[in-house]
């Protein structure tokens, strides 16, 4: 719900109580968090670029892959949204994902997401012409163990179409929940 209450046009003009208001009108709408990211996980839809499943289908997958190995919560959000950023940038979407997720999630977690694609790298970085060992730059990171268990189990496993994936209406209540309260109010 969009409303209008205060009435400075500069920043250096605002009031302590005209933030005040700006904060809990803020807070009272973090629900919309959690829908633009489903809007943007339903667009991955149209994202195929030549895989054998669309980018929807793939984060399906991958965190159906993530909760069935009993991952928590965050996780599962986490592995849901890996890919999102390609809604908007497919050379950037690791970086993307990993900010839209950074304020809802631990650090290993955002972390995880945004190296994963260095990490996946092992299984196709080669083909390319680049390291696929391009994830020992991260050797003694203390989530390097979760990173590789994401790529390796989850993420660069689920592009089948045939996979008993889990639909995005399954998942809606982690993300809402995940998105609900951002960690740093």
């Amino acid at each position: 719900m969009a409303t209008t209450s205060t009435t400075f046009t500069r920043m250096d003009e605002s009031t302590t109580e005209q933030w005040q208001q700006i904060i809990t009108e803020t807070a009272a709408n973090q629900g919309r968090v959690a829908e633009r990211v489903l809007d943007m996980l339903r667009s991955l839809t149209d994202v195929v670029d030549g895989f054998a499943v669309d980018q929807l289908t793939h984060c399906l997958q991958t965190a159906t892959r993530a909760e069935r190995a009993g991952a928590d919560d965050e996780l599962v959000v986490a592995a849901l949204c890996h890919d999102i950023g390609k809604a908007v940038s497919v050379i950037n979407h690791p970086a993307i994902a990993a900010e839209i997720l950074k304020p809802y999630v631990r650090e290993e977690v955002y972390w995880m997401i945004l190296t994963h694609q260095d990490f996946q790298g092992k299984h196709y970085y080669q083909q390319l012409g680049k390291d696929p060992d391009a994830r020992a730059q991260y050797a003694d990171h203390p989530s390097f163990e979760l990173g590789a268990t994401f790529a390796d189990d989850w993420d660069q496993t689920s592009f089948d179409p045939a996979y008993d994936t889990l639909p995005l209406e399954h998942f809606e209540p982690k993300v809402r929940q995940v998105f609900g309260t951002p960690r740093f109010f």
